[in-house]
């Protein structure tokens, strides 16, 4: 099920289905375990889209064996749920465009991750998930990746294959305090997700004692679901685990830095276009900002090492003429790069794609 309260990729998917909507398409969500979860059923049904659910779908492949004839495309998202039906999808909507949208590709932050931890068997591990992957690239007819990098990437590794870019998409939020009585960090990830987990421990190991020094006093804020006891054993006065939490925006427009210390990972993060949102200036790593068309220093603070990050932390914390300059370049990158108006154009092609004869023709690549 779609959780926009909980995960950037679900933000990013119920805005894809929203501007479909509005693009006059009749819209069918269904999620891989056909589960009913309030209040994200009826939120999805108040958007105009037909959400699907157990009991009165028993499988996907029997909704596809009923239904199939009648979807001219078919977007499956993530590689372990595409895989899972890409083949029931050719014998039971066999004019449909199948659409995988990878969100990130897997195969490539397990590669680096491997690479950190340098590990032999998780090297191994992420082979596999390359091939996987790969795989099921070239069984699909288009599939869509969130960054140029990717795009790139494929390019080289799947030449033959039909790859768009749709990215993150958000709107501009409201600004919130002034620098003034702004006070406090924040970061924000769902820990379902594993570079979060890693992000947070390595920030309260190695940046948090020099910002301490530097800066004391001054709270740094932990929000997101699935927090790990690893990192809830961590919570001091000045290092507030929340949780999960109904309504970020205070943090957002009460915080006066965010921070995306990620030491790997892949596609584009969506806690740094959440900030940037809110005209909230951000410290990341350039892991944190691969494929997102950020300046440093115009845009946002870059660091790699914990020294210069707790410092590039400090830096902003201090200097409000320099916060505002990022806040304003950020919400542009925000506007230029990741809008609505944006996905809308990937998604049109798409349509037309879909409309142009399902499976049979023939793709030449492009961005």
């Amino acid at each position: 099920m779609l959780t926009p309260d909980q995960d950037a990729g679900s933000v990013r998917m119920q805005a894809v289905l929203e501007i479909l909507t509005k693009l006059r398409c009749k819209v069918t969500f269904v999620a891989d375990n056909l589960e009913h979860r309030q209040p994200y059923v009826e939120q999805l049904q108040q958007r105009g889209v037909e959400v699907l659910f157990y009991p009165y779908v028993k499988s996907i492949a029997g909704l596809l064996a009923r239904r199939g004839n009648e979807f001219d495309m078919v977007l499956v998202s993530r590689h372990y749920i595409a895989a899972k039906y890409v083949d029931a999808l050719r014998a039971f909507a066999p004019g449909a465009l199948i659409v995988f949208d990878t969100v990130d590709l897997h195969f490539l932050r397990t590669e680096r991750q491997a690479e950190l931890e340098d590990s032999p068997l998780a090297r191994i591990s992420a082979r596999a998930k390359r091939a996987e992957e790969l795989a099921l690239i070239r069984k699909v007819d288009v599939t869509l990746v969130v960054s140029p990098v990717e795009h790139a990437l494929l390019a080289d590794l799947t030449p033959d294959a039909r790859v768009m870019v749709l990215t993150t998409i958000h709107e501009q939020l409201p600004e919130g305090q002034p620098f003034s009585e702004r006070h406090g960090l924040v970061f924000i990830g769902g820990f379902q997700h594993p570079p979060n987990a890693d992000a947070v421990l390595w920030y309260w190991q190695e940046i948090l004692p020099r910002v301490r020094a530097a800066l004391p006093g001054v709270k740094t804020y932990i929000v997101g679901s699935k927090v790990p006891a690893s990192v809830r054993a961590l919570a001091t006065e000045d290092f507030v685990v929340t949780g999960y939490v109904v309504d970020v925006a205070p943090y957002f427009t009460g915080c006066r830095v965010s921070i995306a210390p990620l030491r790997y990972g892949a596609g584009v993060k969506g806690k740094v276009n959440f900030a940037m949102s809110y005209g909230l200036p951000v410290v990341a790593t350039s892991a944190a900002i691969e494929g997102m068309f950020l300046k440093p220093d115009c845009d946002v603070l870059v660091a790699d090492a914990a020294p210069e990050f707790a410092a590039a932390i400090v830096r902003l914390y201090q200097d409000e003429v320099l916060w505002h300059r990022l806040a304003a370049g950020g919400r542009e990158n925000i506007r230029t790069y990741f809008s609505r108006d944006v996905a809308r154009s990937t998604l049109t092609r798409l349509i037309a794609l879909a409309r142009g004869g399902g499976i049979t023709r023939s793709f030449s690549r492009s961005p």
